[in-house]
């Protein structure tokens, strides 16, 4: 059900190499047979090299900052050491030209934007294309925006008239640092054990600074150890611990204060606290506009079958509460092995279910005014797309409409068609964010891409 686990990420990147070997193979074949043009050919390794470089965890990595190519689409990192990979299989009269287009700015496959399908009078666009394993994102005052990734690096991307400007790396060499928060001129960044800070970084762009630690004493394990995180209305630091598991009790945590919770600290780290109990993963999180009540995402526990139990959507009403885990599951499926003794009646139910397996992530209310005025103050939320189903569901952003108070919760998908007909993925949405002209950006860390969603009425 969580599509966003790390237990699993070494299995993982077997299958995808696996999967990608056969493709290439399948593709080079195809073009041996003749029965494939040279631009076919040419594109189709273009694409996988490409999906390579944005998935494979053991990859070299170029430090450098990229620059700009044509408008606003970025050019590649350098061509590295996965060109071998993909050119193994092929012939040598295909080869050459396969270096030389791969190694080109033009080889970039384009993405199929065209296959997302939105409701009428709104429209989706490519803001940038080179920010592998993007996850989540925050925007400074002075308009840059700072992207997380899985693989280690932290991207600033400097915004004019809805354009990347300027692409920085600000960061680099961290363990996991998928969350990013901007608060009183510093950009605070998670790193599994860590929350490090970047000091006056809007003005040091293109020379960051060091990263200063606020704390290092969160939990080390990598299973569910990513963190998005957030300032709240308090001025505090909100940092997840996700459980280090697929379902557990933690022996050396019965009060289940430092895994599968959601705690707060000041912005120098001091004083972190448990706020919410019972939380498996929360990867995405923000404060009612109105009320400031604090609403999450929760991934439920894998294993269960393709239908049970739901990913949810929890509304915490006061500090303190325990949403269930690992007793509990989607708020009204006991765990087989931890639930006896513990009924769901007894744990806060969620605002609705998501659905099993979606792997919802990140999630933002919209406060803007572009889009039409039935959108004022319903929620986003980026579904990952489930990885342990017998047919894949999420790989979509949905829109969820609910009263203050949590009731009369509607659910609607929003952005759709990352998922192929055929169950092939191009694309994962991680995160969403809405933008002070009132479009939506969307990340998706499988595409490395970041997308900006606009609204006229048809």
């Amino acid at each position: 059900m969580n599509g966003d686990r790390s237990a699993s990420d070494t299995h993982h990147g077997q299958r995808f190499a696996q999967a990608s070997e056969r493709q290439r193979a399948g593709i080079c074949a195809r073009a041996a047979r003749a029965n494939t043009s040279l631009v076919s050919f040419i594109a189709d390794l273009a694409r996988l090299w490409r999906r390579d470089n944005a998935q494979s965890p053991e990859r070299t990595i170029d430090q450098a900052p990229h620059r700009h190519g044509v408008g606003h689409r970025l050019s590649p990192a350098p061509l590295m050491h996965p060109a071998p990979r993909i050119l193994h299989p092929c012939q040598a009269r295909f080869a050459l030209v396969a270096i030389l287009v791969l190694g080109a700015p033009l080889a970039r496959a384009a993405l199929p934007i065209e296959r997302i399908r939105l409701p009428a009078g709104f429209h989706i666009e490519v803001l940038a294309d080179d920010i592998p394993g993007a996850r989540e994102m925050t925007l400074s005052p002075t308009g840059t925006l700072y992207v997380g990734s899985m693989e280690g690096r932290v991207h600033a991307l400097e915004l004019r008239d809805a354009s990347v400007i300027k692409h920085h790396v600000v960061a680099s060499g961290l363990t996991m640092p998928v969350g990013v928060a901007w608060h009183d001129g510093a950009l605070y960044i998670s790193a599994v054990s860590k929350i490090v800070r970047l000091d006056a970084i809007d003005t040091h762009l293109d020379a960051p600074p060091k990263p200063a630690i606020v704390t290092d004493a969160l939990p080390a394990e990598r299973h569910h150890g990513w963190k998005f995180i957030a300032f709240g209305p308090d001025g505090k630091l909100y940092v997840p611990q996700g459980a280090p598991c697929n379902v557990c009790l933690p022996a050396s945590d019965p009060q289940r204060d430092h895994y599968a919770m959601i705690g707060r600290m000041n912005p120098d780290g001091t004083h972190y606290e448990t706020i919410a109990r019972g939380v498996r993963n929360t990867v995405g999180f923000a404060w009612h506009p109105r009320t400031h009540e604090l609403w999450f995402t929760d991934n439920g526990r894998d294993m269960m079958g393709d239908d049970i139990p739901d990913d949810k959507l929890n509304r915490l009403a006061r500090v303190g509460l325990d949403f269930g885990f690992p007793y509990c599951h989607g708020g009204n499926v006991a765990d087989p092995e931890f639930g006896a003794g513990h009924p769901c009646s007894g744990f806060t139910p969620p605002v609705m279910g998501l659905g099993a397996h979606v792997a919802a992530l990140g999630m933002r209310f919209y406060t803007g005014t572009m889009f039409p005025a039935g959108y004022r103050d319903s929620i986003f939320i980026a579904e990952h797309g489930s990885w342990n189903r017998s047919s894949k569901v999420g790989y979509r952003v949905v829109r969820v409409t609910a009263n203050a108070d949590g009731t009369n919760a509607h659910q609607e998908v929003f952005a759709q068609g990352w998922l192929n007909p055929d169950e092939t993925v191009w694309g994962r949405p991680a995160d969403v964010l809405p933008l002070p002209d009132g479009s939506l950006l969307i990340s998706d860390d499988y595409a490395g891409a970041i997308y900006r969603v606009t609204y006229a009425k048809p």
